[in-house]
């Protein structure tokens, strides 16, 4: 099956054909740095973090650009707010982002451009719209004249008589038609400024993406990428402005993922459902919340809540428990040259559901395949004399490793993340790892002299303060329940 792709422009599935065989190039709009980024930017930034790492999986030579908007209305008020230098205020940002992505696990971007650095295209592209008739200025602004770009609104699919009905020009504004946007803005008092044709001033939002994306990735790229609430307008003046500019296609493939709800809301700080990266880290493993979120097909709504982000972590912990179970069942075993059918078909499954549109969801249920199959090998009776089984449950751990880190997942020691996490879930109970331990010492004496009914009480009451024992060959753990 080869690649294929849902393209928002076309409305549709279709098979990817880049238009360099084996070269990808991909833009994915990045922050407005001007505050902490929420679980909205976790989901659009693992997205295409996924995204790009299996094009890379397929062999694709990928060139990926996630750009920082580091000038804009929303920064300069927040830092005029705070008293500062607005530069100051986004470099704070700029790396309160990055370091949010690293604890996420993302891979960094080939280019991870600033809109600051790339004034000078953004001049020339304003220029060029100006000569061609699809731009004027305006009292030291300059605006995009949307009615004369035929294609407008085509992504979006959104009727321009409509929106003209409800478009209003705001004070201070000189534009022809409401619905024009700002592509330059003449300076403002105590406001950052660049020299221009027009006088000093500003880009607007739009133009820096075609500026970046179109410097890093040439006039046409494969892959345009970012949330649903993108595309308009972000998105559908971005193609205006671009293909207006170049007289060439802007992108081929344009890839939005669905929106994140809080509780089935949508998120917001009015509703005080609100939540930054950060504070959801104090509660939850970074990568609990990776797997969470490709949990579900990237197009598709999310609902973000505590119950959903506890479902995530046994999920994963079933697949850290089969790993540790796997690792130590094939220990000293033979080494087998021969590959086996179960890991052969498990790769193959994996990529016909990451080939439909990068089905993670389905991607992961293939896989939690491979761990119950890896679960029921290990349990059955002189596993370790039969070297089939064993192949098969070593090749199904390797390839659970080799295809969750097409992910970003698996990547701890099963020991060490299980026991990180049962620490963290007995820090909620009334009871502690010394005396679940002394408890166990207890049960084990009581087995001993056969005082089974004790033995029994003993697992019990750990039982009702949240505490299950596990008794194996080596002895008795325990896990919180």
């Amino acid at each position: 099956m080869t690649l294929r792709v849902y393209n928002t422009l076309s409305g549709g599935k279709e098979e990817f054909q880049p238009l360099q065989p084996g070269k990808v190039g991909m833009y994915v709009c990045g922050v407005t740095v001007y505050d902490y980024c929420h679980i909205g930017h976790a989901r659009a930034n693992i997205v295409f973090d996924i995204i790009y790492r299996y094009l890379k999986f397929s062999d694709y030579d990928v060139t990926y650009v996630r750009n920082y908007t580091d000038v804009d209305d929303k920064i300069i008020n927040r830092a005029n707010e705070r008293g500062i230098d607005s530069k100051a205020l986004a470099e704070e940002f700029i790396r309160a982002f990055d370091e949010d992505m690293a604890a996420l696990g993302l891979e960094l971007p080939t280019h991870q451009p600033k809109a600051t650095e790339h004034i000078g295209g953004i001049v020339a592209i304003v220029e060029r719209l100006i000569e061609r008739g699809l731009a004027y200025a305006s009292a030291g602004d300059v605006y995009f004249a949307v009615e004369k770009f035929p294609g407008y609104l085509k992504l979006s699919k959104r009727n321009m008589e409509e929106m003209q009905a409800g478009a209003r020009i705001a004070p201070g504004e000189q534009k022809r038609n409401p619905m024009d946007f700002a592509l330059w803005k003449g300076a403002k008092p105590g406001e950052p400024s660049w020299d221009s044709p027009w006088g000093p001033g500003r880009p607007g939002w739009h133009i820096e993406c075609s500026a970046m994306s179109s410097s890093l990735l040439g006039d046409t790229f494969d892959i345009h990428g970012g949330g649903r609430d993108l595309i308009f307008p972000h998105h559908e003046n971005e193609i205006a402005q671009s293909e207006g500019a170049s007289g060439k296609p802007f992108v081929k493939y344009w890839l939005h993922n669905g929106f994140v709800n809080v509780n089935k809301e949508k998120m917001s700080k009015s509703l005080g459902n609100f939540f930054t990266i950060r504070d959801i880290l104090k509660t939850y493993d970074a990568e609990v919340v990776r797997f969470f979120i490709l949990s579900a097909h990237y197009r598709s709504p999310i609902d973000f809540s505590d119950q959903n982000l506890e479902d995530a972590k046994h999920g994963l912990t079933r697949f850290y428990e089969a790993l540790q179970a796997a690792a130590e069942a094939v220990a000293g075993c033979p080494e087998s040259e021969t590959k086996s059918a179960e890991g052969a078909q498990l790769e193959v499954r994996f990529r016909e559901a990451m080939d439909d549109d990068f089905n993670t969801a389905l991607a992961i249920g293939h896989l939690f395949e491979g761990a119950r199959t890896m679960n029921r090998l290990i349990g059955e009776k002189k596993f370790r004399k039969n070297a089939e089984k064993v192949a098969a449950v070593r090749d199904l751990h390797q390839g659970l490793l080799r295809l969750g880190g097409v992910l970003g997942l698996f990547g701890s020691e099963p020991a060490a993340w299980l026991e990180k996490q049962k620490l963290a879930a007995l820090a909620t109970l009334e009871i502690s790892a010394e005396q679940i331990e002394a408890a166990i010492a207890e049960r084990l004496q009581a087995r001993k002299d056969k005082d089974f009914a004790r033995a029994d009480q003993i697992r019990d009451e750990l039982a009702g303060k949240g505490i299950e024992l596990l008794d194996g060959p080596a002895g008795t753990t325990w896990k919180v329940k």
